[in-house]
């Protein structure tokens, strides 16, 4: 999975610069193969996941030991770390950049099969799971991505993720290794740290590229890359627009989960509209399950990317298959007859709306309502309603508009079904690490006493 440690791509003194500290890849390989002593028949081995070059040591320590990595959120309470400690079985280690000079990798032989990562997820529905991946999972996925993005050894990455998630860690820190492109991390992703990290390649979250579209400066500096790509969330139809406007780049989004890793995306020049993610990478299968005559439904895929299954839950593990084998990503989707690309509706749980017999998706609301000029933000959810059994209520960030003007300006735009029947305004869209909107808390009193 390392293939730029082994030396194929050859060295560089900056291979990988993480919020402004420079290591080579010998550097890089001296300071893992210390960790790979230390942790060598570990059950697991946990890591704060901070954005630093010892974060990355540990990383690949553990890789080149053959050992779990259980990667940390830097800022996760004590009770989700004990819960995730103690689940795993994992212990904590730390790199040390000075203990050991480079030289060759003395490396476990994988197992076919084994765990590399183990990620746990947001524990919206109970305790945090651990999401087993293995390592041929992970080189599948980074190799079809390098053959969808054209990324190679002559890219340089740039972002500023979360180094505990798939997007972070495993595209953003082991594909520049799998690649052999340099990376810079850029310890946070603000819009002039993205302009002046001169790369070829970039990658964001929507709130990245929503800050960096509000910064013309920042956005013009991005003229020169090759490919920038945004994941974890959709990317609002208008961010799109302001982008291509500004870098005369067509942003490339991607779909993924963590028990699935990368599936969809679009394709380095290819045809890339916005509020689409393109289509199935080689290997993987993706199928609609859907009601009778209704176009959008239940995302479900198969592939070689998919995860080993949840660290000690066997039951949960096959609740999230059909019974013919097929991953339930529990996403809502729609794919194109013509060209099979795919459009991600939202989530079941909370982004499939059933209001007065219709199903309505939405991100469609949502992007309806970011075409105003007035509206920054939006999230739209389905509340309890007698009549209609969920009427449709959009929480929106803006200025200078009325409730009323906004639920005008959806009908003209959509079905007049889709129109929101409530429209509440807020300071801002609770969101988690990666950008996504935590809807689930827009509806409790918690959030309205905060707003």
């Amino acid at each position: 999975m390392l293939t730029a440690l082994t030396g194929v791509h050859g060295d560089r003194a900056d291979a990988v610069t993480i919020a402004g500290r420079s290591a080579s890849y010998e550097e890089l390989l001296g300071a893992a193969q210390g960790v790979a002593a230390d942790v060598a028949g570990a059950r697991a081995v946990a890591v704060s996941a901070t954005p630093s070059l010892e974060t990355v040591a540990a990383v690949v320590g553990s890789l080149l030991a053959g050992v779990p990595c259980v990667p940390l959120a830097p800022d996760s309470g004590p009770a989700e770390r004990e819960h995730i400690l103690r689940d795993s079985g994992a212990v904590i280690v730390e790199a040390d950049f000075g203990r050991r000079a480079g030289g060759p990798a003395e490396t476990s032989v994988p197992v076919s099969g084994a765990p590399a990562l183990i990620l746990y997820t947001s524990g919206t529905t109970g305790p945090p799971k651990g999401v087993v991946l293995s390592g041929e999972a992970i080189a599948a996925d980074l190799d079809a991505l390098a053959d969808a993005w054209q990324w190679s050894a002559e890219d340089t990455l740039v972002h500023g993720l979360p180094l505990f998630h798939v997007h972070g860690l495993v595209l953003g820190v082991l594909g520049a290794l799998r690649t052999g492109s340099r990376l810079v991390h850029t310890g946070r992703p603000t819009p002039d740290a993205y302009a002046q990290a001169g790369g070829s390649l970039y990658f964001g979250v929507p709130t990245v590229w929503s800050r960096i579209a509000a910064e013309p400066h920042a956005a013009a500096a991005l003229t020169g890359a090759r490919l920038l790509v945004s994941g974890s969330a959709a990317l609002p139809a208008p961010v799109f627009r302001s982008l291509e406007a500004l870098t005369g780049h067509r942003p490339v989004e991607r779909y993924g989960m963590t028990e699935t890793l990368i599936t969809i995306s679009g394709r380095a020049g290819g045809g890339v509209r916005p509020g689409t993610v393109g289509t199935p990478l080689p290997g993987i299968r993706t199928r609609i399950a859907a009601e009778p005559g209704a176009e959008i439904g239940e995302l479900q895929l198969t592939g070689p990317t998919l995860f080993s299954g949840y660290l000690g839950r066997p039951e949960a593990t096959a609740a999230a298959y059909t019974e013919d084998g097929w991953f339930r990503t529990g996403d809502i989707a729609a794919v194109d007859e013509v060209d099979g690309v795919h459009r991600i509706v939202g989530r079941a749980s909370v982004d499939m709306i059933k209001s007065g017999g219709y199903r309505i998706g939405a991100g469609e609301v949502e992007n309806a309502l970011l075409d105003h000029p007035r509206v920054s933000e939006a999230a739209v959810v389905g509340a309890p309603d007698p009549d209609l059994g969920q009427r449709i209520v959009a929480f929106v960030v803006a200025e200078g508009v009325t409730g009323a003007e906004l639920t005008d300006f959806v009908a003209a735009h959509l079905s007049v079904h889709k129109r929101p029947r409530e429209v509440r305004f807020i300071t801002a869209v609770p969101r988690n690490a990666m950008g996504k909107p935590q809807k689930k808390r827009l509806l409790t009193d918690e959030f309205e006493e905060r707003t």
